[in-house]
C-alpha cells in the first residue's frame, strides 16, 4: 500500500483559479521523491495536502490509509508527515536548541524521559549534537536548517518533506541539509518528499514528478526526466549542472555520455575520454 496516495486531487485557494489539477501519484514506503517545476507551478501547495495543512476540494488525499479530509484523522496524519519550510527563522521558536527540539513532543503529550530521548535522537540524525544549549540566533542558515529537520524528526514522522528547504541557503548549507536527508533516508528508511528548484538536488532521488500549472505533467526516474530536453525547457526547468557540462563537451568534441548527472559520472566520463587518447 503506498505510504501517501492522491487519486484525482484538485485545490483552489479563491474557488476561482485552480492550483492543483487532477492530480494522481503515489508514494512508498522508503523512497526520495523530487518534485520540481517552475515558480506557481503548485509544488508548495501539494506539500500542504501531503499532511492536511489544506484540504482538497476533490479527490482522495490518503496518508497510510488516514484519509486528509476526515478532521478527526489529520491531526494524526501530522504526526506521519513532517515538513519543513524554507525559511528556517519561522520555524525556530525557542531560544535554546534542545527547548526548540522539545515543543513538537510536548505539545503531542509525550512523556519528560521520552522527549529527553527524542531529542538525543533527533540531534544526533542531523549531526548537530554538541550545539543542544546553543542559541539558534547564532548558527548559519544550514545549522539552523537542521536544527528545523531535528525538530520535525523529533515528531518520529514516517514521510520528510522539504519544501524548498535549501532556496535561502548558501552551498554549504545545502550541503549539509541534502547530506542529512540523504542519511535519514539511506539508514533510517525515512520516506524524503523534496521540492526544489534545484536540479542538481534531483539527480540522486529515486523518482521525480515534474509539475506545470497546477498538473503533473511528467514523472519518471531522473535519466528518463532530464534525457528529454525538449520537455525540459518547454516547462520552464534546467539541465543539472553537470548534464549541462557534458552537452557543451560533446558539442565541440569530447565524447561525453549524454545521460551525465552527476558531478562523479561527468568526471569518469571525462577520464575515460582522456585515456581514450592515450592508447
Amino acid at each position: 500500500m503506498p505510504l501517501i496516495q492522491l487519486e484525482n486531487v484538485n485545490f483552489s485557494y479563491d474557488k476561482n483559479i485552480d492550483v492543483i489539477k487532477n492530480v494522481s501519484l503515489s508514494i512508498f514506503e522508503g523512497e526520495h521523491i523530487a518534485i520540481i517545476g517552475h515558480n506557481g507551478s503548485g509544488k508548495s501547495t501539494l506539500a500542504k495536502l501531503f499532511n492536511g495543512l489544506v484540504k482538497a476540494d476533490s479527490g482522495s488525499v490518503k496518508v497510510m490509509g488516514l484519509d486528509c479530509s476526515d478532521k478527526k484523522q489529520v491531526y494524526d496524519v501530522r504526526k506521519k508527515v513532517g515538513v519543513v519550510f524554507q525559511n528556517p527563522d519561522n520555524q525556530l521558536i525557542a531560544s535554546i536548541v534542545e527547548d526548540d527540539i522539545a515543543f513538537g513532543p510536548e505539545n503531542l503529550g509525550v512523556n519528560r524521559k521520552e522527549i529527553a530521548e527524542r531529542i538525543d535522537f533527533a540531534l544526533k540524525s542531523v549531526g548537530m549534537e554538541k550545539f543542544r544549549h546553543s542559541s539558534p540566533t547564532r548558527l548559519s542558515g544550514g545549522q539552523k536548517q537542521r536544527i528545523a529537520i531535528a525538530g520535525v524528526l523529533a515528531l518520529k514522522p514516517s514521510v520528510l518533506v522539504l519544501d524548498e528547504s535549501t532556496a535561502m541557503l548558501d552551498p554549504q548549507g545545502r550541503k549539509e541539509v541534502l547530506e542529512v536527508a540523504k542519511k535519514l533516508n539511506q539508514e533510517q528508511g525515512t520516506t524524503i518528499i523534496n521540492i526544489t528548484h534545484y536540479m542538481d538536488e534531483v539527480v540522486n532521488a529515486d523518482r521525480v514528478y515534474v509539475m506545470s500549472n497546477g498538473e503533473i505533467v511528467l514523472s519518471g526516474t531522473p535519466q528518463e526526466i532530464f534525457s528529454d530536453r525538449e520537455k525540459i525547457a518547454k516547462y520552464g526547468l534546467e539541465l543539472p549542472l553537470s548534464t549541462t557540462i557534458a552537452d557543451e563537451l560533446n558539442g565541440v568534441g569530447v565524447n561525453i555520455d549524454g545521460d551525465v548527472l552527476t558531478e562523479e559520472q561527468l568526471s569518469k566520463n571525462i577520464e575515460n575520454w582522456l585515456e581514450g587518447l592515450c592508447k
